[in-house]
């Protein structure tokens, strides 16, 4: 549980609706998971706000009514960041940032916000930051007039059409840069697992934080960082072990979750190859979590976007010993 009287942690609400497509329950369990996010960036969530529509408001994501219960509650707690399950247009965002007059979070932007924090190698903090720029692109016109609103002043009055292109332009050519520098690593990498000569690899692949470091360091006996939050572990390690005279390649990689920004599947294109250049798949998957069943399927569908879902698969049921049986 967060402690609540740590004051390091960043007050935020977060935000969801009920759809034809999106049951009461289901919602409940992403802002679960949204909450489980939250808290991995640094954050205290206060309150969740949502709403049965059928299909999200194009203008402000919820109804004006329930726009105005987020608003007073944000400024009676000295709420700092309100976040939303599903990603934002950039219009919505704007739109919402207006009337809040808080930082305006997404799904997306909060998944990539933890991945930023968690790089630790050159690979990976390159992968974020392209996934990160790709998202910021469509959204410049909106957060320049947050910008606007903030400075204000001599100088500030507004910054016109030319600057917006102008940083559209140096987000293109740095998206551009870093697409070369990835293409680059993806190279180099592709040598290393080329140098690996003909060893049979095993790749662990599953939900997030299903406990696939922890299950790396018995394995392989060794120091992979492992924590109990989400996205513990960015960078792909990949050891050598030997089991009854049996050598093997075993590769960790990145967790998958819902709705994983198609930005962060593109930039983390080199981590993916290790999966999809597996002899054997071990899916580890946390027997104990309520919703593991909605987490193979999640894993599954990932696996069959970078088309490795036919891969020779050994599922692995982790924490067993938290698992408490159903009674009927």
């Amino acid at each position: 549980m967060i402690d609540k009287t740590d004051l390091t942690y960043e007050k935020a609400v977060l935000i969801g609706v009920v759809t034809q497509q999106q049951s009461e329950d289901k919602l409940n369990e992403y802002l679960d998971e949204l909450e489980f996010l939250t808290y991995t960036a640094g954050g205290e969530v206060l309150k969740r706000f949502t709403q049965k529509m059928e299909k999200p408001n194009p203008k402000t994501f919820i109804g004006t009514g329930k726009i105005e219960d987020v608003r007073a509650f944000i400024q009676a707690n000295d709420v700092k960041t309100a976040i939303f399950d599903d990603e934002l247009s950039p219009a919505q965002q704007k739109n919402i940032e207006k009337i809040l007059d808080c930082k305006i979070l997404d799904r997306t932007n909060l998944i990539l916000d933890i991945f930023a924090q968690r790089a630790q190698t050159s690979n990976s903090r390159t992968q974020v930051e392209l996934a990160q720029y790709q998202y910021l692109l469509p959204r410049l016109a909106g957060m320049w007039t947050h910008l606007e609103r903030q400075r204000g002043g001599i100088g500030m009055r507004g910054p016109g059409e030319t600057e917006i292109e102008t940083d559209r332009r140096i987000v293109r050519d740095k998206i551009s840069l870093l697409k070369k520098k990835l293409e680059t690593i993806d190279k180099q990498m592709g040598v290393q697992r080329g140098n690996r000569g003909s060893m049979v690899r095993v790749a662990l692949v599953g939900y997030t934080n299903v406990g696939k470091s922890t299950l790396m360091n018995v394995i392989s006996k060794s120091e992979v960082f492992a924590e109990n939050k989400l996205f513990a572990t960015l960078d792909t390690t990949v050891r050598k072990v030997v089991i009854r005279n049996l050598p093997f390649l075993l590769t960790d990689t990145v967790g998958f979750i819902r709705k994983l920004p198609t930005q962060l599947v593109e930039s983390f294109k080199s981590t993916l190859d290790e999966v999809r250049e597996a002899d054997l798949l071990l899916h580890v998957v946390d027997i104990s979590h309520p919703n593991f069943e909605d987490h193979i399927e999640s894993v599954n569908q990932t696996l069959a976007d970078i088309k490795s879902n036919n891969k020779p698969t050994i599922m692995v049921f982790n924490k067993i010993d938290a698992f408490v049986e159903e009674k009927n």
